[in-house]
């Protein structure tokens, strides 16, 4: 049973909490209106889709508002119970904080489990109801949501990667376009170094790309013998059809899920798949280039023994003395030449095979890592509640002071630091540079160590000088 001062002090962190929270929903929503009111203001929408894609973003905002709100409130009230005093009362009576801290401590238990759940089941069907709405009212000049190095699969059939969009021109910069198989086409990887988007009307959309190249994976009688086309091109053009994306309610179910629209369970299960899909293309390469394993390699194209294969042997020359034993074997530089020639036709089709495994299997690892940083982020996240109480209730008792002003300047600290780091920790994660785990929890874990040490500070005798100091 609680008693009256453990009642008291959950008592002081309702009202502070409620008002962050609702103040930080506030805020949230504000910024959303900025960022999307060019989607929505000037084209005819009625007045009820405007507000079902407003209520539907609002799950993402509580995910983030319930821990902010916990750290303010938590800062608030232990910091009002230390400045009057009362702490050093309850210490005097022979009581420990770390009972005044446990009960606010389970309440954020049953907070992160709330959050969480809300958070893998609720929020991705808000948000692909809202993507749904998105795609439903459109621009009326058509155009795609790019970002800069991110992936978007908003247009049926291709995956796009831009590392860097000009806005001012509207240019795009290193693009890389999958293209997938349909019946009249095959399936395909574009690269190129510059694209710029036009549109005419509103149904259709070209996208002119320069300096690239196109691998077409064009398959032959049995799975085995695909045959791999590549084409440079100064100038290409793509077109889409975009009417499918005027304004027109539709079923969210009829559209696919993107990981942040799936669950937990369902992103593992695509995650598995796609992982399947890996060693699928690992045994294609195998079988075709009859290796077991990827050797990377270079061809030294400066050495006279490959000029020489070039420019092809005079029957009068004496046999080339090269590096290499297997040539120098053959008595004849035609023999010589022909050799080095199969071997470099063989290493150009290797490397042909080498850059279609490559970009084949290159987007499906970094798919599999975007699905499983949304994976951890459903846990990382929500995890926050109960660490913002490990840090503000010792911060709070330390600080004395349970003014709003003062919490609002230390969790403005505490989550600028946090929510970079958790935003670095995506972007790296995504793109294979750390593990999902460490980019979603590495902030979390330093944290927990500092929540530790100043709960042991506040509730001890523990300092942390004492480390170093007892070694002296």
């Amino acid at each position: 049973m609680l008693n009256k001062v453990q009642l008291n002090l959950l008592k002081q962190h309702i009202g502070p909490f409620l008002f962050c929270f609702f103040v930080l929903m506030f805020l949230l929503l504000m910024q959303f209106l900025m960022l999307h009111v060019d989607k929505l203001v000037g084209k005819g929408l009625p007045i009820f889709v405007v507000i079902e894609l407003i209520l539907s973003n609002l799950a993402y905002m509580v995910v983030l508002a319930v821990p902010m709100a916990i750290l303010v409130s938590t800062l608030i009230a232990f910091g009002k119970f230390s400045e009057w005093n009362e702490l050093n009362a309850v210490r005097a009576a022979g009581v420990n904080p770390i009972r005044l801290i446990m009960p606010v401590l389970i309440i954020s238990v049953a907070l992160f489990a709330g959050t969480a759940y809300f958070s893998n089941y609720i929020l991705p069907e808000a948000n692909h109801k809202a993507r749904s709405l998105f795609i439903d009212i459109r621009m009326a000049k058509p155009g795609f949501d790019l970002e800069e190095n991110t992936f978007y699969e908003g247009i049926e059939g291709y995956t796009f990667l831009v590392k860097k969009i000009d806005s001012d021109t509207d240019t795009l910069r290193d693009i890389t376009i999958f293209q997938e198989p349909v019946e009249d086409r095959y399936r395909a990887y574009i690269r190129a170094d510059k694209g710029v988007l036009e549109s005419n009307d509103d149904q259709t959309l070209s996208l002119y790309l320069n300096d690239g190249s196109i691998l077409r994976s064009i398959p032959g009688e049995r799975r085995t013998e695909d045959t791999l086309e590549r084409t440079d091109f100064s100038r290409y053009r793509l077109s889409f059809d975009l009417s499918e994306l005027a304004f027109s309610r539709t079923n969210p179910e009829d559209r696919s899920r993107t990981g942040r629209t799936m669950s937990a369970e369902a992103m593992k299960a695509v995650a598995d798949s796609v992982r399947r899909e890996v060693d699928e293309e690992f045994d294609k390469f195998a079988s075709r280039t009859n290796q077991d394993e990827v050797i990377p390699f270079e061809v030294d194209r400066t050495s006279s023994i490959y000029r020489r294969a070039l420019t092809g042997a005079d029957e009068d020359l004496e046999p080339y003395d090269t590096p290499y034993e297997v040539i120098n074997l053959l008595d004849h530089p035609q023999k010589q030449v022909s050799t080095i020639n199969m071997a470099i036709n063989s290493l150009n089709r290797y490397r042909a095979d080498l850059e279609s495994y490559r970009s084949n299997i290159g987007w499906r690892e970094n798919k599999v890592a975007e699905f499983w940083v949304e994976i951890h982020k459903k846990l990382s996240i929500p995890f926050a509640c109960m660490l913002f109480v490990m840090i503000g209730a010792p911060i709070g008792i330390l600080t004395k002071n349970g003014n709003l002003g003062v919490a609002a300047l230390i969790s403005a600290a505490i989550l600028t630091i946090y929510f970079m780091a958790i935003i670095q920790g995506e972007k790296l994660a995504d793109r294979g540079v750390i593990s999902p785990f460490m980019g979603m929890w590495a902030i979390n874990i330093f944290y927990l160590v500092i929540g530790f040490f100043l709960t042991l500070h506040v509730c001890s005798a523990f300092r942390i000088t004492n480390l170093w100091s007892s070694n002296d």
